[in-house]
């Protein structure tokens, strides 16, 4: 990975749920955080992996005939693929008769994804729409996320995070310099349950969502409300307190859901919040009511 390439798992278009307008949504592989909820476990790692779906699979085996490295195997029922082996030619997906097998992640430059974006810039000048940066995380390469953010500019592109903030202020700094809204993931008030939650403390996190605010830039705080990690009106109360010292005046719930559920089988990890219930917005009207009258506009 360089300034002029990096590792994106899908790009997205016609988003609008991820900034204003119409949106071309850039997912870039690699995350700091390991939040047990995750909705995309694919983007994590910052290379490319192969997800196996045990229901298209037709038990052929054609895949580990195929592969030259010897890096695909039968384990214990699952089809897995050694990443250390893993030449990256892939055979294996490409020859899969079931389509059983895909592959997350794939090094593009700069002018190709630029290019898959500017094709529906009459839809942004339209709707106020543009270019958004998710993942995984952004800040994981932050050296291509700068690049395709300048790249966007320079074609007058409004431009937007989703974004952790967990990266070392000078690189923060560095990234959000060309972006025109940053919607800022806070997931938990306390650093210690923070860490338990996502493996990672808060104490940075919190830093540059003040430092955001501090140098004028447009953020929405985010926050996914999971069930037994930030979901009690306790935590609410904290969070808005949180939120009001950083310096902002609203926020957006995101209830917790289980679309990236069957994500871990394909991948073989277990997933800490297997069978629990989504939430619906009907669920969090008290939660979200401890924001307002604490001064912060709470929204869905």
């Amino acid at each position: 990975m360089t300034k002029d390439s990096g590792i994106v798992f899908n790009i997205q278009k016609f988003s609008v749920n991820d900034g204003p307008g119409i949106r071309t949504v850039v997912f870039l592989k690699g995350c700091p955080l390991r939040c047990q909820w995750c909705a995309n476990p694919e983007s994590q790692l910052v290379r490319a992996e192969i997800m196996w779906d045990e229901k298209k699979c037709i038990g052929c085996r054609h895949c580990i005939e195929v592969c030259p490295h010897h890096a695909v195997s039968l384990t214990e029922g699952r089809i897995t693929v050694d990443p250390s082996k893993c030449g990256g030619c892939g055979k294996c997906f490409r020859e899969c008769p079931g389509k059983a097998l895909k592959n997350e992640g794939e090094l593009k430059t700069v002018k190709e994804v630029m290019d898959v974006v500017m094709q529906d810039l009459p839809f942004y000048e339209e709707s106020g729409g543009g270019i958004t940066l998710s993942g995984g995380e952004m800040l994981a390469q932050p050296e291509f996320a700068v690049s395709l953010l300048k790249a966007a500019k320079e074609n007058g592109l409004h431009t937007c995070c989703e974004t952790t903030g967990f990266a070392k202020q000078e690189v923060f700094a560095e990234v959000i310099e060309n972006l025109d809204l940053i919607l800022f993931d806070v997931k938990h008030w306390d650093s210690g349950k923070h860490k338990a939650g996502t493996a990672v403390g808060n104490e940075l996190i919190l830093s540059n969502l003040k430092y955001a605010f501090s140098q004028g830039k447009d953020v929405l705080p985010r926050i996914p409300v999971i069930p037994g990690f930030n979901d009690s009106l306790n935590d609410a109360e904290n969070l808005a307190r949180v939120i009001k010292e950083a310096g902002g005046t609203k926020c957006q719930l995101l209830p917790f859901h289980q679309f990236g559920e069957n994500k871990y089988e394909q991948l073989g990890r277990e997933y800490a919040y297997k069978d629990v219930s989504a939430y619906h917005r009907e669920d969090l009207e008290d939660y979200r009511r401890v924001f307002i009258e604490h001064g912060i506009e709470a929204f869905f």
